[in-house]
């Protein structure tokens, strides 16, 4: 089953069940995937979507710490339901040891000297499997030594 036919399901498996704050987070991911489609006329692939959710993942991220440094706990806490929703669609992420193996195979096949041919080569190898921010910065470490 593609993982967009998965997240149809647990929509309707969340009407069913009437778990509204569970419904509203999937309503929300399936807008996005479907705005994404109209847009350029495309059928999602699953790593599109998978795509998408790390976007969407990010923006509840920066809300959160917007959130908690205004005060607001009772928004916080909705943006951090939303994010595990989203999160039981995200690939298996990789361990930190996993990640450095992959970071020091991507340094010795392109070379020490770019980070910017690193990243390329790595973003698509971990692609939803890990965050791309702390994949950057063990690069940093990796390169600086």
């Amino acid at each position: 089953m593609s993982l967009k036919q998965q997240i149809s399901d647990d929509m309707k498996a969340a009407m069913r069940a009437r778990e509204a704050a569970r419904l509203g987070a999937i309503r929300l991911l399936l807008a996005a995937m479907k705005q994404r489609e109209v847009d350029e006329r495309i059928e999602l692939t699953d790593a599109d979507v998978v795509a998408i959710i790390e976007k969407m993942m990010k923006q509840r991220r920066d809300s959160i710490s917007q959130y908690e440094a205004a005060g607001r706990q009772d928004l916080a806490d909705v943006e951090k339901f939303e994010m595990s929703v989203l999160q039981a669609y995200m690939p298996q992420q990789l361990s930190e040891a996993e990640i450095n193996v992959a970071v020091a195979e991507a340094i010795a096949a392109t070379g020490p000297q770019d980070m910017g041919k690193v990243m390329g080569v790595l973003k698509a190898q971990l692609a939803g499997r890990a965050d791309m921010g702390k994949v950057s910065a063990l690069i940093k470490a990796q390169l600086a030594k």
